[in-house]
């Protein structure tokens, strides 16, 4: 009995280190497409399908919300339309004619996820949905969402109108939107009150986003979608230590585990590491002045992968205005995975450094890494 009793929690303890080991792993997913994207640096860290087109229901009001913030309205009244509150799905249960702040309608789309606030905030930032949707586009197009197109500011499915995007494009989306404070406040509040027109109470709106209510302890951020042809969409913002990481996946009916294993897959096996020291250095006769430390986001194993190559622009080609002279490439084998901004150095920076400093010193010493010029 006693070596019976052995063999089986050998085999419990094998079985509950295999669970683990899977759960800990990103390719265990129930996601069609999804993507863990590095905050800081815009790195892919895991990618499956990340560029196939896709509905993406709700996630989209995180370019709504993105453009309302932007437009610099937010302390301003708006009235809301009869359109507005006639908008099908989840609401935030408007009132025609009431005047709100747009913030709060901005908390309203984001906490709980209001196609009536959406629509709101579309006649009012654009001056029509059509309008607003353009906006949307526009937008996309400058941040290089090369495969999305918005037809509405909510995501709802609608006949005969192309409404996409990708993992990819919407973790490039919700990259710049987290480097806005104000969208970063307000995409990661718990709860926001806001007056009712015509009660004497507050409406109360808590975040529809578990993991950000509580449910994982490192998300700070996000949004959820759903509709019957997208089904399952989630986007999260996780933070810890200084890595912070963006989990976006479509049609995904287990996403809550899901990205809460990408974040644990993601914080334990990449570290940030300096690969090169900011200051100045010297290129064919020219001193140049990188003015950041590069800290990216590497597997140890990768280490001896990375090398660093500058590449820099022809005299023409140098802009007066803030003097950019080049580019800095940090290669992992023969792949870009991250690019510096290199600059011309001007008299007062020559002055104040009078030691040329090693472009590439620390990262010689911590990585062995190679450098091309």
């Amino acid at each position: 009995m006693k070596i019976k009793s052995i063999y089986a929690l050998i085999i419990i303890f094998l079985f509950s280190n295999v669970s683990t080991a899977f759960a800990a792993s990103p390719h265990n997913n129930s996601a069609a497409t999804s993507v863990l994207i590095d905050q800081k640096t815009g790195r892919v860290l895991y990618g499956n399908k990340m560029n196939e087109e896709r509905r993406i229901a709700s996630i989209t009001k995180i370019m709504t919300a993105l453009l309302a913030v932007e437009s610099g309205k937010l302390d301003k009244i708006v009235t809301v339309s009869n359109t507005a509150v006639q908008t099908e799905g989840s609401a935030i249960y408007l009132v025609p004619g009431e005047k709100i702040k747009l913030e709060d309608l901005v908390y309203g789309l984001m906490l709980r996820s209001g196609n009536d606030a959406a629509k709101c905030i579309a006649e009012y930032v654009g001056g029509s949905v059509e309008g607003f949707a353009f906006l949307m586009n526009q937008k996309a197009q400058e941040l290089g969402m090369k495969n999305t197109f918005f037809s509405n500011p909510s995501g709802l499915d609608e006949r005969g109108k192309e409404h996409y995007s990708s993992a990819y494009d919407m973790g490039i989306l919700t990259r710049y939107a987290m480097s806005n404070p104000k969208f970063a406040e307000i995409a990661g509040a718990k709860i926001h009150r806001a007056p009712h027109p015509t009660e004497k109470w507050d409406r109360v709106w808590k975040n529809k986003h578990r993991l950000v209510t509580g449910s994982y302890k490192y998300a700070i951020g996000g949004k959820t979608g759903f509709t019957k042809k997208a089904r399952r969409t989630l986007v999260t913002v996780a933070k810890k230590g200084d890595v912070q990481l963006i989990a976006v996946t479509l049609n995904d009916g287990n996403d809550w585990d899901d990205h809460r294993n990408f974040f644990e897959w993601g914080f334990k096996n990449y570290k940030l590491t300096k690969v090169a020291k900011k200051g100045i250095f010297k290129a064919n006769k020219t001193r140049y002045i990188l003015k950041q430390d590069v800290v990216i986001p590497l597997k140890k194993a990768e280490h001896k992968d990375i090398t660093l190559n500058y590449k820099l622009y022809k005299k023409d080609d140098i802009s007066k205005l803030d003097n950019e002279a080049g580019l800095l490439e940090v290669k992992l084998k023969d792949k870009v995975i991250y690019e510096a901004v290199v600059f011309k150095t001007n008299k007062k920076e020559d002055n104040t450094s009078r030691i040329w400093t090693n472009l590439f010193a620390d990262a010689l010493k911590m990585l062995g890494v190679g450098v091309n010029g």
